[in-house]
């Protein structure tokens, strides 16, 4: 699946005013630059200044319009900030992917420090809540907006991914639940993505791994598709969810994910 990166005049987020976390790389960037293509101006957001330029770079190229702004998603000043950059300059926000993440590695249970529980909650969780916070009083006085986060299959699951990971994505599962709830009858919708196997630079040292032993073919072999996905497969998802086409869609978490998280996965024979 390709991106369209040429902004068109009936694009489903025409006039759309959004804003990306985790933008610099990975579904963020694909994220970003398909909401772009399709009419929104963009807020990009991540901590490393030089790839999240970089996105806006190639989205500006492209005939859209983004900014970039650095930014740790966990700590509430820098949330307060990107979310007011926003509003500032595009006069409004109706759309926030709230996409940044960490993976924070498959430390054995009883080896993970306290330390590493933290800092995947504060990036994972406790920054998709203080996007939430930011954003929806904005989206409330227009009485609508679109917020989506990402969680994961690791979420639903056990064994597709780390202990405070998994963790983590269980919890933004239940945040976009409660909040949507939380946000009755303001007309603002929350939704979460649960991503499978996607590859990006969270996943790239597993990838490389299995292409260095020579099999790369069984990535992803699990889920019916038998395959991985890619960034963009997530992007259209999220582009979804942040149009008029999702307005009767809130308080779910998607899965997608090959049909990974529909089934009991089994180890095909070797060839």
């Amino acid at each position: 699946m390709q991106v369209e990166t040429s902004p068109t005049a009936n694009g489903r987020l025409r006039d759309k005013r959004a804003i990306v976390t985790g933008a610099g790389s990975g579904i963020g960037r694909a994220s970003a630059r398909l909401f772009a293509a399709h009419g929104a101006r963009v807020v990009a957001v991540d901590r490393d200044q030089t790839a999240v330029a970089a996105t806006v770079e190639l989205i500006v190229r492209s005939g859209g319009t983004a900014l970039a702004v650095a930014a740790d998603v966990g700590t509430e000043s820098d949330a307060a900030a990107y979310v007011s950059r926003a509003v500032e300059a595009f006069g409004g926000l109706d759309v926030i992917y709230a996409n940044a993440g960490i993976s924070g590695g498959l430390v054995p249970l009883l080896e993970q420090p306290v330390e590493l529980w933290q800092e995947v909650l504060r990036i994972n969780l406790i920054g998709p809540f203080l996007a939430i916070k930011h954003a929806a009083p904005h989206m409330i006085r227009q009485r609508h907006g679109s917020i989506i986060c990402t969680a994961s299959v690791a979420g639903l699951r056990a064994n597709a991914g780390g202990n405070p990971y998994s963790a983590s994505k269980a919890g933004v599962i239940s945040l976009v639940q409660t909040a949507a709830s939380s946000l009755f009858g303001t007309g603002v919708r929350v939704n979460a993505i649960c991503p499978g196997l996607i590859e990006t630079g969270m996943t790239k040292p597993l990838f490389d791994r299995a292409r260095e032993r020579g099999t790369a073919d069984r990535i992803g072999q699990l889920n019916p598709l038998q395959r991985y996905g890619v960034p963009d497969e997530i992007a259209a998802t999220a582009l979804f969810l942040a149009s008029d086409e999702a307005a009767y869609v809130n308080g779910q978490a998607i899965a997608v994910d090959g049909g990974l998280s529909s089934t009991l996965p089994f180890t095909l024979p070797r060839r």
